[in-house]
């Protein structure tokens, strides 16, 4: 078995106490702790709204797991558990930064202003993906494993070449590492000195093989052998996120080059709604990481220093109740696209063959009308 020597557990698996090279800014036990290099100065108006930001999400989400099981979606990859490491980084993120996704990050999208109904269109199989990206900057969802981390590299060579001062971002899981995309996304920005952010969430598990198959050492550790920084952080840690991701960032912009983030979190539903996770992993391991939920430490810190009441929560609760409920009205009500919409979009102008493709369809479509008559 692979061992982690800075915590003294098999990689993969979850310890008591937390690997020494981690990131934390506040305890499971919503205790804040210093860290040398790390802070954030949040007013209470500010920890509120985070703490608004991961009810609402987690929300949305089960939601969506909802309908999904209920046959109104065609699938859905759950977040359940890795809410604050996408609710902190987004958070992180300026205006004009770029967002490159997977196909999990619906709290990114959520903070880049994205309408839910948009991906539960997407997953309902009523759109493309039902945003513009240049609305948000947050790119379409990419469900090939690792490949948009060449894309957000690419993009960042170009802002670097605009001589704009902003970043880009790309988020993606730790079986996306094994992937030979990441591997050449990250030669090239290093070789260019992009201004990348590379934010990895290790939830433990790339579908059913745990992290120990997957590398020897800590995925943070791998940017050392590309030339840039790495740096684990506590996953569920929305403080800590934040404040590494900000820093990052602001390397990046600055002309210091890509940084890896590996957000150390976990997965706590299945991969996808198609998966059934009690297969290859053990109950205990997920009730040990429900005791690091990343809602409740934020609620605890909240309660522990008198910036919230009861009232506050029970209106988070309301709120997310109706957020849900109105989310799950419109999704219904989605009208089912034309059929020859799949043509659409898919270049920037006409191409041929597509059009031919579109006109045999049609004509396809007509012949039927004509039977009928």
């Amino acid at each position: 078995m692979i061992v982690d020597a800075a915590r003294g557990a098999p990689l993969g698996t979850d310890a008591q106490s937390p690997p020494s090279e981690l990131v934390q800014l506040l305890t499971p036990e919503g205790e804040r702790v210093e860290h040398p290099d790390y802070d954030v100065n949040l007013t209470p108006d500010e920890i509120k709204s985070l703490y608004r930001d991961l009810v609402i999400v987690r929300r949305i989400d089960a939601e969506a797991v909802a309908l999904t099981r209920q046959g109104e979606l065609g699938i859905w990859a759950s977040l359940l558990g890795q809410e604050a490491a996408q609710i902190g980084s987004a958070r992180a993120l300026r205006t004009d930064d770029m967002a490159f996704p997977s196909y999990r990050e619906h709290g990114v999208a959520y903070c880049r202003g994205v309408d839910p109904l948009d991906l539960l269109g997407l997953f309902r199989g009523v759109n493309h993906a039902g945003w513009d990206p240049k609305e948000h900057n947050f790119h379409l969802y990419t469900i090939v494993i690792g490949s948009h981390a060449l894309h957000a590299t690419g993009y960042a060579m170009g802002i670097q070449r605009d001589g704009t001062e902003n970043a880009a971002i790309v988020y993606f899981g730790d079986g996306a590492t094994s992937q030979g995309d990441v591997n050449e996304a990250f030669v090239w920005s290093a070789a260019q000195n992009a201004p990348v952010v590379f934010f990895c969430q290790n939830n433990q598990w790339a579908i059913s093989e745990p992290l120990e198959k997957q590398s020897r050492i800590p995925l943070y550790r791998r940017a050392e052998g590309f030339g840039f920084p790495g740096i684990r952080v506590d996953g569920n840690d929305v403080f800590a996120v934040q404040a590494v991701t900000k820093k990052a960032l602001e390397n990046a912009r600055s002309g210091q080059g890509p940084t890896l983030i590996e957000a150390y979190t976990y997965r706590m539903g299945a991969h996808t709604t198609t998966d059934d996770p009690t297969r290859y992993r053990l109950q205990a391991e997920l009730e040990s990481w429900k005791l690091k939920d990343p809602i409740e430490r934020v609620k605890a810190y909240l309660v522990k220093n008198e910036m919230a009441d009861r009232t506050f929560f029970d209106a988070i609760e309301a709120e997310a109740k109706g957020v849900g409920s109105d989310l799950r009205k419109r999704c219904l009500e989605l009208p089912d696209p034309e059929a020859t919409a799949i043509w659409e979009n898919v270049y920037a102008t006409e191409h041929p063959m597509l059009a031919d493709e579109r006109a045999g369809f049609t004509s396809y479509l007509e012949s039927f009308e004509e039977v009928s008559r």
